[in-house]
């Protein structure tokens, strides 16, 4: 299997048969997501799309996956895919908590996240969108990945450690929004028990965003972006020495392999 970072809490996830799954599509304010993942060609080869939660940041670029991929699988909880099945949004896969979506080549098991979550909260007046949710994602004779979505640090991560046995996890990290390095270095030694981790949720420097026009408009836009930076580096500092678990920083649009 693949993995690829995409900016933000943006990630792909290529199966050993080349089945390719997104999870959080943000594209238009996402500095860290170069441009040749925004063609329609590239979003025409995905095989599925899942959401954490409802937030900007996180759907925003569904709409653009949709244009380009008309007939893509959208999995995400229950409460948010009500939302978008009443705006018209096909081929909606709502499930819940303990629930499992099974897509060529990876079974998904919705898992807890404790985060809030609102739809539409920059066009408008916020909608409550259900509660935020994280994924196992078995892949078929490979890895099975634990992707927190954005979340605190939770007891929760010790049962999915103990009932999915995953190996990876790709979690959130930035601070502000949800838990930091610190908060994410206490969970990988003390509630899971992976190889690796990848940190999430997080943004670049100008100097390291693919896209520096667009890292000027968000930073103007969204100023608690500045507290969420190079948050990845630090939670490679708070595991520093702890030979259980490789920290992996993956660059934009870098793709690690196993």
């Amino acid at each position: 299997m693949k993995i690829r970072r995409l900016g933000h809490a943006m990630f792909e996830y290529t199966t050993k048969d080349g089945h390719t799954y997104l999870v959080d599509p943000f594209f238009d304010l996402n500095p860290g997501c170069p441009e040749s993942f925004l063609s329609a060609d590239h979003l025409a080869t995905l095989g599925g799309v899942f959401l954490t939660h409802g937030h900007f940041d996180h759907v925003s670029g569904l709409e653009r996956v949709k244009q380009a991929n008309p007939d893509v699988m959208v999995v995400c909880q229950y409460d948010l895919a009500m939302l978008l099945l009443q705006q018209g949004l096909s081929n909606v896969f709502p499930i819940n908590f303990g629930g499992t979506a099974e897509l060529p080549g990876v079974a998904a098991s919705m898992v807890v996240a404790r985060h809030t979550s609102s739809f539409g909260e920059t066009e408008g007046r916020p909608v409550y969108a259900g509660e935020a949710a994280g994924y196992v994602f078995a892949f078929t004779g490979d890895h099975t990945v634990y992707h927190s979505g954005d979340t605190t640090f939770t007891l929760d991560m010790k049962l999915i450690q103990d009932f999915y046995h995953p190996d990876v996890a790709v979690l959130s990290a930035s601070g502000h929004f949800t838990m930091g390095p610190r908060e994410a270095a206490y969970a990988v030694r003390n509630l899971l028990d992976v190889r690796y981790v990848i940190p999430s949720h997080t943004f670049p420097t100008k100097a390291e965003a693919p896209r520096p026009d667009v890292w000027e408009t968000l930073t103007a836009n969204v100023p608690p972006v500045q507290f969420m930076m190079g948050k990845d580096r630090e939670l490679a500092e708070h595991l520093a020495g702890y030979e259980k678990t490789q920290v992996v920083v993956l660059g934009y649009g870098e793709e690690w392999a196993w």
